[in-house]
């Protein structure tokens, strides 16, 4: 699920028979629930307006779920593996990962 440009992570809980949704990428904890999808969006896009307009009231910057900047450690034989890729097709490595992260996380993206 996505709002404003901030993603959450939707759980079920059985005892409760509800959604417990949790917004991924910052460092305090922001969470919501419904009973049904309409109740849950409507209860996520209020998190969201609410922490929003919290960081406003208080003069904060409101947290960016992410820089941009990704610093990864992969073996040595899995990044020659991913230069080799990335030349094959004349792109730099930086966009050859930007592409694949890309691909990769489309599909995950569109069941939120």
């Amino acid at each position: 699920m996505k709002y404003r440009g901030y993603t959450a992570r939707i759980d079920y809980d059985s005892r409760d028979h509800i959604f417990i949704g949790m917004v991924v990428g910052l460092s305090e904890q922001l969470s919501f629930h419904g009973a049904g999808v309409n109740e849950l969006r409507s209860d996520f896009e209020f998190a969201i307006d609410h922490y929003l307009a919290s960081c406003a009231a208080m003069g904060i910057k409101p947290e960016k779920q992410s820089s941009g900047k990704l610093l990864i450690r992969v073996p040595p034989e899995v990044h020659a593996a991913a230069a080799a890729a990335a030349a094959a097709t004349a792109q730099s490595l930086n966009q050859w990962i930007i592409e694949a992260l890309t691909l990769a996380t489309d599909g995950a993206s569109k069941s939120l």
